[in-house]
């Protein structure tokens, strides 16, 4: 699981951030619980929504990314 990213949606659902990025919940749901990686434009469009780096989608591994 990616703990730092429901820290980061904070108290908004995973269906309200997925619709700000444009993607679908179950497809959030995925990548929030480490089983999917983003592409490069999804985590952009992450990052934005969730006002974080969208690096920190490829960093995993070298921090705290998949917990």
């Amino acid at each position: 699981m990616r703990v730092w990213m429901v820290i980061a949606r904070g108290e908004r659902t995973q269906a309200a951030v997925a619709k700000a990025a444009g993607m679908g919940q179950s497809h959030y749901c995925l990548i929030e619980n480490g089983k999917r990686r983003p592409s490069r434009q999804a985590a952009q469009r992450l990052g934005a929504a969730l006002q974080i780096d969208w690096h920190r989608f490829f960093e995993e591994g070298k921090r705290d990314g998949v917990d």
